[in-house]
Parts: C-alpha cells; sequence; structure tokens
C-alpha cells in the first residue's frame, strides 16, 4: 500500500518549523522534526500529513521522499520545495524567502487548523534541541526504527501502529482507509 506523497504539505510543513527556528535548520533537526509531525499525525489521527514513505537510516527515522527533495535529487513541482525553500547549505536548509510567511496560519494553506496545532506541538516539545539531541530522543524512543547499519530501510506502517498501541482490528481498518484514500488520491491526480 503506497500513501500519495504531498511535496506540497513537506514543503510547507519544512516552512512551518523553519518559521519557527528564525528561517533556518539543521537538516538532521528538521529532519527528525518533519518524521516526528508525521509519526503523530498517524498516532493522534490514523493518516498522515505527508504521505512520505518511512525509513530507518543510520541517524534514525526519517521521509524518504521529502529528505531526496531536501537533499536536491528530486526535482521539484509547482508550490513545491523549491518555491518555500533553499537548496541545502552544508548542513543547514533556510526558508527561501523569510519574509513570505507572515504567520503558519495565514500563509501554509496547504495545512489544516488540525495540522497546525499539531505542527505546534511537536515544535514546542523538540524545538529546543539540538539535532543530536532529537536524533537520540528518535532512537530512544521510536521503537519502529531500527538501526539499519550503514543501509537503510522502510518502516511498515503496521510495525509503526503497534508501537503505537493500536490492536489489530485498529491496524486493518486503518490500513484499509489509507488505502481507499490513496486510490482516490490516485485517481484525481491522474485526471488532473
Amino acid at each position: 500500500m503506497q500513501n500519495i506523497f504531498s511535496e506540497t504539505k513537506a514543503a510547507q510543513v519544512a516552512a512551518f518549523f523553519l518559521f519557527y527556528g528564525k528561517g533556518r535548520l539543521n537538516i538532521l533537526k528538521l529532519m527528525k522534526l518533519l518524521y516526528l509531525a508525521e509519526r503523530r499525525s498517524y498516532q493522534l489521527y490514523g493518516e498522515p500529513i505527508i504521505g512520505d514513505k518511512l525509513v530507518s537510516m543510520d541517524h534514525g527515522p526519517v521521509l524518504s521522499r521529502t529528505l531526496n527533495h531536501l537533499n536536491g535529487m528530486t526535482s521539484s513541482g509547482e508550490d513545491g520545495v523549491d518555491t518555500w525553500l533553499t537548496f541545502r547549505e552544508g548542513h543547514e536548509i533556510a526558508l527561501r524567502d523569510p519574509s513570505v510567511i507572515r504567520s503558519p496560519e495565514e500563509d501554509l494553506l496547504a495545512l489544516s487548523d488540525a495540522e497546525l496545532e499539531l505542527l505546534a506541538q511537536v515544535w514546542g516539545e523538540f524545538g529546543h534541541l539540538t539535532q543530536y539531541q532529537i536524533r537520540d530522543y528518535t532512537h530512544q524512543h521510536c521503537p519502529e526504527w531500527e538501526d539499519p547499519q550503514g543501509s537503510s530501510f522502510p518502516i511498515q506502517l503496521e510495525k509503526l501502529f503497534e508501537v503505537l498501541s493500536f490492536d489489530n482490528v485498529q491496524s486493518k481498518s486503518l490500513l484499509e482507509r489509507i488505502g481507499s484514500t490513496s486510490a482516490i488520491n490516485l485517481a484525481f491526480s491522474k485526471c488532473s
């Protein structure tokens, strides 16, 4: 089952965290914030914000396609990463134009009020941590992550739902709903 990845939402979630990070963040910290937000969305709502593939890498869990975009390995679409963010410079990502965001609620229009509230909670809990502190947090508190020993491998949603304490019935129902939503999104994306 494949989620439909939203580059626009990935870019706007990253822009949200960059806005609160005074326009610039370490890439490792940003990727952990993005992962923790996606994980929290699954936990609270049973669905993702971004719809990315979850992957275990050496420095913890990440959103695979989002990381590829931030590393400049994937070209950007309309209202995507290139609209909101600069190319990676060393170990940092920055807002392309910090003056474009007066407030996330007014300017990050792809994100719902519930998503913005969730992102604010994640920033409140983890925004003060350094990149290494947040990485270590994910190693210790995200049991769906397994050390890939220099490689990477996918984190299955079934495993995530298990560690989030969903029972088998809830997990099956969520997977079916996500699959149906993905199929609908895919059909609409082919029409446009």
